[in-house]
């Protein structure tokens, strides 16, 4: 992984890492299918204001069916299920469902593309979710109704997430970013029209519901999708989805800088361990490991 990839993964962590926290805030007042109508529909403006701009309108036609499959698999549904499971159990428990995508990836990838892992990936992507769990177990909890219902709908989000990355790489690996990001968020807001037409609240949400909202559609889905469709092409989807252990270590970044959050010692460790989970899955460490040794042989 390049350094502008690892960029990439750190600045769409941090991005979607705000994200949680924006649903928490106004899923209460929207509901889970108006909010993420909303949430497709604002980041769909926005990424065809930028695609128009840059002429590539047109090829949207082109790639119609996998990027309508794409709207429903890594955006629509998921999206949906994220929203309604944070209205029952904490942020940092839908971080912990949403880090399990990358081993769902790479067993879709296994039993899909036939792709084997290998040891050192394998052993990133086990520790990197050790590190999840460090960081958020004593924050896990479940609220009294609904909170069964909440895991399982984080867990099938997860599972579509690591359907869409392999379907991605798949059909679309030869296809701009932006072209993907927006063609999907177009069908993901088609997907969600009628079921937003029954479901909207009769009370009208509040300001800060509505600003969680616009934040959620321009930044943690137009500018954070670029990103991410990006990463796929360059990276693969198993490298790509790592980005879900930073998710957890930006949300509480932001909840500390933002709310007071206080930053203890197991959120420290954690940290660390993620970090080399990350490292160990995207491959960055045994490059820089094979590098050092490289150097020492020359220099010898």
């Amino acid at each position: 992984m390049s350094t502008r990839d690892l960029i990439d993964l750190f600045v769409l962590g941090a991005i979607w890492g705000a994200s949680f926290l924006f649903m928490r805030v106004a899923a209460p007042e929207f509901g889970p299918v108006p909010l993420i109508a909303a949430r497709v529909g604002i980041g769909a403006l926005f990424l065809v204001f930028v695609l128009a701009k840059r002429g590539g309108i047109k090829r949207l036609s082109r790639h119609a069916v996998p990027l309508a499959v794409l709207g429903a698999t890594n955006s629509a549904v998921p999206f949906t299920l994220f929203a309604y499971a944070v209205l029952s159990v904490t942020a940092g428990f839908a971080a912990v469902l949403n880090s399990t995508a990358p081993l769902f990836g790479a067993l879709v990838a296994f039993v899909w593309l036939r792709e084997t892992p290998s040891k050192v990936r394998v052993l990133g992507l086990a520790v990197g979710f050790a590190g999840v769990l460090i960081l958020v177990w004593d924050r896990l909890s479940f609220s009294e109704d609904r909170g069964a219902l909440a895991v399982f709908a984080g867990l099938a989000a997860a599972v579509l997430y690591g359907i869409a990355a392999n379907y991605t790489r798949k059909r679309l690996g030869d296809v701009d970013s932006l072209v993907i990001a927006t063609g999907s968020l177009i069908a993901a807001t088609l997907f969600m029209a009628i079921p937003t037409f029954l479901y909207w609240p009769a009370r009208s949400p509040g300001a800060a519901s509505w600003i969680s909202t616009i934040l959620l559609g321009v930044f943690c889905t137009g500018v954070a999708y670029v990103l991410y469709f990006r990463l796929l092409v360059r990276v693969g989807p198993a490298r790509a989805l790592s980005v879900t252990y930073l998710i957890p270590v930006f949300g509480l970044l932001w909840g500390y800088i933002f709310l007071h959050e206080a930053i203890t010692r197991r959120m420290a460790l954690a940290c660390v361990v993620i970090f080399i989970g990350i490292a160990l899955a995207t491959g960055a460490l045994t490059r820089t490991f094979a590098a050092r040794s490289r150097a020492d042989n020359i220099q010898v």
